[in-house]
């Protein structure tokens, strides 16, 4: 069923279809007829926490703003079962049901990141990108979520954008609303962004972002630039305290007025800056830097030298403070506590003795408080980097690939897994083996399964949503001098899913699912298990095997009966940094 619009009347739905009214069917006759107030619900999805999002919407409907806006991210999608994706979005119309004033939707890459989910949308919400009018303030609404900048979008968005801009340029106001912030890495950054020349050209006021689940500002070029946070999706408080919001906004005749509002409270529209956030995210990135303390087989008790750089990336101030540690049960670490004094653009390297006894996680975690503007502060939390090591025997001869991992060369499995929080592993046990000879890196994986029936196992296509069904993922870093990794994943069908990692010049991965490996993969089921067997040529990463070569590494099984994980190295992530150490022998 199509909609953009949704009023609830005494608790009856009416459906207002986009076919059926037009975009400006509430339009006022007079184009002077300020102000405008209306309300801008932040993402919801991204491991939603429930009960947060249904406060927010109530919130809203209690302060009545004309209309309501979103940024993108209603359902958690990313999948493409189409019963499913209705459903979630049956589920999301009850959570805004209890709104009286229309409401329109901006898609996010959780509701819309293939072509099935687009039709879907198509089918619940109407078109993904579209615009309307509303007593003289013109609203153009982008569908951005598939793409990572404004490069990227397709030519046909763009030039309606032009068009519709251009027939729209005499409006009073001129609001953008799309779902990732493109412009926080390109027009923050001092980078040219063809989105942001756009509106500049065609004298856009005011654009909304969602997707980091932060709130941050900037105004450049005359039009101001602002990223809701969460009003549901998962998240940490921001530096500020700031935690789940949503956007008001009035447009009047003295401009546009914009501030979040988190549980009644009003705060000022600057409550975090892009450039604040740049030096935040930078300072919690590289701020505190460790040399791994190496973990042996089996998890054996270790004391070991601990070297922590401190880098002072914020300009113009000073850091100076107490860096201390949180020492969980069962470590040790000494000092616990030392003075910090660094210098704008300078560093700092301390020595600590670190031990542990009993459970690996969670580990220690040193704690800096630092003040990044006036008045403002926060603090760093960065826990020891820990890497646990495998060895990877030399295979004499190749396996087979045939799912019968019965051959010498798999042996000493791997057994100790953890939860992704680093608490007991809480799925059914998995066994991983590897081995190695010049030209292969080979591993299986053998996956107990207790209710067989239940297993998922769907997606035949390479670079389907294999990471949403059963499957064993594994984080390669061929090179470790390189900052370039692979995640590949199997499912029991013995389909992949892969990417490439590259870290890039903000010190995030960026994922490049353009790049396709090559494996020789089979898997075999049983009366209460699963295997996956696979040789993956080294070639392809641009290395050979030999002792002594190591590898950073990560690897995982998920089953998606009990919801859950099994992790050899927690957390999971993208950055090599957080890899343990495969050692051939």
């Amino acid at each position: 069923m199509k909609f953009r619009e949704i009023i609830i009347f005494g608790g009856a739905l009416l459906l207002m279809f986009a076919s059926f009214i037009p975009a400006a069917a509430y339009d006022s006759t007079e184009t002077d007829n300020l102000p405008v107030r209306f309300a801008i619900l932040g993402d919801r999805t991204g491991g939603h926490l429930p009960g947060i999002y249904i406060q927010v919407v109530e919130e809203i409907q209690r302060m009545r703003p004309d209309f309501v806006m979103t940024v993108g991210d209603q359902i958690e999608g990313y999948h493409d079962n189409v019963g499913r994706l209705n459903a979630e979005w049956d589920e999301y119309k009850k959570l805004i049901a209890p709104l009286t004033m229309p409401i329109h939707f901006t898609p996010g890459n959780h509701d819309i990141l293939s072509d099935v989910q687009e039709e879907v949308y198509r089918s619940q919400i109407g078109e993904p990108y579209y615009s309307f009018e509303y007593c003289g303030v013109h609203i153009v609404v982008l569908n951005n979520g598939r793409w990572e900048s404004s490069e990227e979008l397709p030519a046909e968005q763009i030039n309606w954008l032009i068009n519709n801009l251009d027939t729209f340029r005499n409006a009073k106001y001129t609001l953008a609303f799309m779902h990732k912030p493109f412009w926080y890495n390109t027009t923050a950054a001092g980078k040219p962004d063809t989105l942001h020349s756009i509106f500049r050209n065609f004298g856009v006021d005011a654009v909304f972002t969602g997707h980091f689940h932060q709130y941050f500002v900037g105004e450049y070029d005359g039009i101001k630039y602002t990223s809701l946070g969460s009003s549901g999706a998962e998240i940490e408080d921001g530096p500020t305290g700031l935690s789940y919001h949503f956007g008001w906004v009035t447009v009047d005749e003295s401009g546009i007025n914009i501030t979040p509002i988190e549980y009644q409270s009003v705060m000022p529209w600057k409550e975090l800056t892009a450039d604040e956030l740049l030096v935040i995210n930078k300072m919690n990135r590289s701020g505190l830097s460790f040399e791994p303390l190496t973990i042996g087989e089996q998890l054996q008790p270790v004391n070991g030298r601990v070297t922590l750089t401190i880098h002072n990336y914020i300009a113009g101030i000073e850091l100076e403070d107490t860096l201390r540690w949180e020492i969980p049960e069962g470590w040790t670490v000494t000092p616990e506590a030392i003075p910090v004094k660094v210098s704008p653009d300078g560093v700092q390297s301390a020595e600590f003795q670190a031990s542990y006894r009993g459970a690996l996680y969670p580990v220690p975690t040193a704690k800096l408080p630092f003040s990044f503007a006036e008045g403002k502060s926060t603090t760093i939390n960065a826990p020891l980097r820990v890497a646990r090591t495998i060895t990877c025997n030399r295979a004499s001869m190749p396996p087979m690939v045939d799912g019968n991992i019965a051959e010498p060369i798999w042996k000493n499995p791997e057994r100790e897994f953890f939860a992704a929080d680093g608490g007991a592993m809480n799925i059914d046990p998995v066994d991983f083996y590897f081995s190695y000879d010049e030209d292969y890196l080979y591993v299986s994986a053998r996956c107990t399964e207790t209710v067989m029936d239940s297993m998922a196992a769907s997606v035949v296509d390479h670079d389907g949503p294999i990471y949403a069904e059963d499957c064993i993922g594994l984080f390669l870093q061929p090179d470790m001098g390189k900052e370039i990794a692979y995640q590949i994943y199997f499912n029991p069908l013995g389909r992949a899913f892969d990417q490439k990692l590259v870290k890039n010049e903000h010190g995030y991965m960026d994922a490049d699912r353009g790049w396709d490996g090559q494996y020789d993969v089979k898997a075999i089921h049983g009366a209460d298990f699963w295997i996956v067997e696979a040789a993956i040529p080294l070639s392809q990463f641009g290395t050979k095997g030999r002792a002594g070569k190591k590898m950073g590494l990560n690897f995982r099984r998920k089953q998606a009966r009990l919801g859950a994980s099994a992790d050899w190295q927690v957390p999971i992530d993208y950055n090599p940094n957080s890899f343990g150490i495969l050692i051939m022998k």
